[in-house]
């Protein structure tokens, strides 16, 4: 019963943009309705102002002589067909349409790859594991269930970057478990990764072009947290995370003079358990912030 009105809350925000969708359809619908009344008010209107037309006698007139056709026509088409391969590595400028292998060959696409992998997946990494951090960190229960359930040309990538820079303000409070910071970063990280997604969108398209955005964005979707190919997800949370949880935790299952059975869940307990592994993630993310400042750069 507990949760009855803040599962209410939460499916009335989740259907909230399809209000926004059916508004802009009837808006739609009423500008459509409203040009094809105006064009057929139009055409009566017309009909009914311009006079009869008088049919006038035919007078029959000679057939003028043809010009001689010239002797040899040269070929519709002289041009040979431009294979794909050839400007692979000859892309247009920035912000015109990019081919898919021009994308994927791109220093572009590379660079916002392991940004978006590393850079995303730092706040997912923590947001996965808030139950376990507040665990660890000697949270009741309650308090962290919850936590687990171009208008004024300002670069998108400057924004991108500042938004970065802001959720590493919420990795520095967990890795450092300053008293109540779980409640804050939480906050803060829900604020940065949400932030992220519509900048990222616009940004691959002002970057690549919107010709074949579709495929480019499946893509770029490879780096992140998605169920399909999750690199940047499996490095920092397997990888990073998971691997220095388990190493602290073992280290304290030997402090105990205890051994772990086969199939036992590891639980690891203060500080030290995420510390080191936010600590990663958050120069991984100031390594990886430059990236998006040469991007902004060049509008």
């Amino acid at each position: 019963m507990e949760y009855i009105g803040g599962g209410v809350v939460v499916c009335l925000l989740l259907f909230l943009p399809l209000a926004i969708v059916i508004r802009e359809e009837f808006n739609h619908w009423k500008i459509k309705r409203q040009s094809l009344t105006d064009a057929h008010n139009t055409q009566l209107k017309l009909e009914a102002e311009i006079p009869p037309i008088q049919e006038l006698p035919q007078i029959e007139q000679e057939p003028e002589p043809q010009a001689a056709e010239p002797a040899s026509t040269a070929p519709a088409n002289s041009q040979k067909p431009v294979s794909c391969w050839s400007n692979i590595f000859r892309p247009p400028d920035r912000g015109e349409d990019y081919t898919i292998l021009q994308a994927l060959f791109s220093i572009d696409m590379l660079i916002l790859f392991i940004a978006i992998a590393c850079g995303v997946d730092g706040t997912l990494t923590a947001i996965d594991n808030l139950g376990q951090i507040g665990n660890s960190q000697g949270y009741p229960t309650h308090s962290t269930s919850t936590f687990v359930s171009l208008k004024y040309k300002f670069p998108r990538p400057l924004m991108f970057t500042i938004v970065m820079l802001f959720s590493s303000i919420g990795h520095l409070l967990i890795a450092f478990a300053i008293p109540n910071s779980l409640y804050f970063s939480s906050v803060i990280l829900g604020f940065c990764f949400g932030a992220q997604w519509p900048l990222l969108f616009a940004i691959r398209s002002e970057i690549l072009g919107l010709k074949y955005y579709s495929t480019l964005y499946n893509f770029g979707a490879v780096a992140t947290g998605k169920p399909s190919c999750p690199v940047g997800a499996y490095l920092l949370k397997v990888r990073v995370a998971g691997h220095l949880y388990h190493k602290e935790a073992l280290k304290q299952l030997e402090a105990k003079g205890l051994t772990r059975k086969a199939g036992e869940d590891l639980t690891c307990t203060g500080v030290q358990c995420y510390k080191m592994a936010f600590l990663i993630i958050t120069m991984d993310k100031f390594v990886w912030m430059p990236s998006f400042l040469h991007f902004g750069a060049s509008y």
